[in-house]
């Protein structure tokens, strides 16, 4: 176990994303928590988020896929 991700900033906040949106470039997608540090999830390109790929609050590692996107 590499963290933990979240979909939210605070417990019963909105989600950072939803399947359906459109996100630009450098948004945020979720955190990450490892070792008590939030590291922020940021697109990498403006796309249209597919599905979520982790529910909130579990644990994540190296490689794991958080959300499918198509790219815009």
């Amino acid at each position: 176990m590499v963290g933990t991700f979240y979909r939210a900033p605070a417990p019963g906040a909105n989600p950072y994303v939803n399947p359906g949106d459109t996100i630009r470039k450098g948004q945020t997608i979720g955190i990450v928590e490892a070792m008590k540090i939030m590291n922020e999830i940021e697109a990498e390109c403006d796309c249209k988020i597919l599905s979520v790929e982790v529910e909130d609050a579990t644990a994540v590692e190296y490689g794991t896929q958080l959300v499918k996107i198509q790219k815009l």
